[in-house]
């Protein structure tokens, strides 16, 4: 039988349709070196006319940002662009394996050639976003771009100005579907303010971002780098953030407190003493809460939960706050945190994403990394943890990112801002699955 599907490689037009990424890393402490650096070696992977260029700088270059974006304009006029500053950049040495630079001068450049791709670059400030009360209409109207085209988003923001959050609702409800990713612009442990760069203007504040839309599909993987413990709960009381009484499981170890409700802390106790010594002392300063998202799915598993700091304790009612709202029927877990809780994690998501891959048309082409200032070597005491097992799973791809200050990435269908979390945004053509 005759395959139908023609072959791009016998079919020189279809093969000018596809989707080209490159990317490029340099170490080179002088800016100048460092751009000629990556952008010779970018354009030689590309071989093809850039439409997108996506820059991350290190917050070692902080006195070059304002020359930054004059320099690439020179070179790359014409083409969408945008990037941020981080305490740590991620992208591709010149052995072609991914690379987390953290503390020391490097930059990260990935170029795009995009067919049939519409890339509408974007800043924000943050006086301009809309009430939350606002209609759709007024989110797709601060964009520029239809929901009709289904884009997807790439969201760079400034740490310091608010209404982040805001943003990322006000995206979800305007564009439902579209998968977004990015993360905060971070200093490290340098001084000095974090710059935005769109369209080769820079700015200090707000959000910068690209739409996406068109022959390009994006997806994502969240790795908050934790594992559960004990069994879900049900919440039957709260108040703001603050959790005031549980439902416990009718199987396992919770029936012994004998009672339909009990409060979060008695809940917590009783899955303290069934830890082990080692998760006991973890306990003590990696705790967290593990807010289920799909209300409807029976048996949750890791990766369903969104991962919410426990900010405190109320020994006198039993009360414990979180990081996040919360309201009556919302099941959560507790959870726990470390280097290789946080490796397992990542590794289980790759996984299964590689293997819900597997079944699709067509492949991954390029993908950006949007990790946490308190992962790489401060958690796993080894460089580029993160980037070299994505890396394991799929070799050759071109990767680029940097050390946020906060990572935004989905979860459960919405999306929203994480912390010690490494999201990765994979780009692919549209098959047809």
């Amino acid at each position: 039988m005759i395959d139908p599907t023609p072959n791009p490689v016998n079919n020189p037009l279809q093969a000018s349709r596809q989707m080209k990424w490159a990317s490029a890393l340099s170490t080179r402490p002088s800016l100048e070196a460092a751009l000629t650096e990556v952008l010779e070696r970018a354009r030689q992977k590309l071989e093809a006319p850039a439409d997108l260029g996506l820059i991350f700088i290190s917050a070692a270059f902080a006195s070059e940002y304002p020359r930054l974006m004059p320099l690439l304009q020179e070179q790359l006029s014409g083409i969408a662009v945008i990037g941020c500053s981080g305490g740590g950049v991620v992208g591709i040495d010149g052995g072609d394996q991914p690379q987390e630079i953290e503390g020391q001068a490097a930059l990260s450049l990935t170029l795009a050639h995009l067919p049939d791709v519409r890339a509408k670059v974007f800043q924000i400030a943050p006086e301009s976003l809309p009430d939350l009360d606002s209609p759709p209409q007024a989110w797709v109207d601060l964009i520029g771009v239809p929901s009709e085209q289904h884009p997807h988003f790439i969201l760079l923001a400034d740490p310091f100005s608010s209404g982040t959050n805001d943003l990322l609702q006000g995206l979800d409800f305007a564009y439902p579907g579209a998968v977004k990713v990015g993360g905060l612009a971070s200093t490290g442990a340098m001084a000095g303010r974090v710059s935005l760069f769109a369209d080769f203007q820079l700015y200090q504040e707000g959000v910068v971002g690209v739409a996406l839309s068109g022959n390009l599909v994006m997806e994502a993987i969240v790795a908050q780098g934790c594992r559960p413990i004990g069994q879900p709960f049900r919440v039957t009381q709260g108040e703001r953030n603050i959790l005031l009484a549980l439902e416990k499981q009718t199987n396992g170890d919770m029936t012994n407190f004998g009672a339909q409700s009990c409060t979060p802390l008695e809940a917590l106790r009783a899955i303290i003493q069934d830890l082990s010594e080692a998760d006991r002392a973890l306990a003590q300063n990696s705790l967290f809460i593990g807010v289920a998202r799909d209300e409807f799915k029976q048996e949750l598993q890791q990766g369903d939960f969104l991962i919410r700091n426990l900010l405190g304790v109320d020994p006198r009612v039993g009360a414990i706050a979180i990081a996040d709202r919360v309201r009556t029927g919302q099941r959560i877990q507790f959870h726990l945190r470390d280097a290789r809780t946080s490796a397992e994690d990542l590794e289980l998501l790759l996984q299964r994403y590689q293997q819900e891959e597997a079944i699709k048309t067509t492949s991954p082409v390029a993908a950006f990394m949007f990790t946490c200032m308190g992962r790489g070597e401060t958690l796993y005491q080894q460089p580029s943890f993160d980037s070299t097992l994505f890396e394991r799973y799929f070799a050759a791809m071109p990767l680029s990112g940097f050390f946020c200050s906060g990572e935004i990435g989905p979860v459960g269908g919405a999306t929203f801002l994480h912390g010690y979390t490494s999201v990765f945004g994979i780009c692919r053509q549209p098959g047809s699955e």
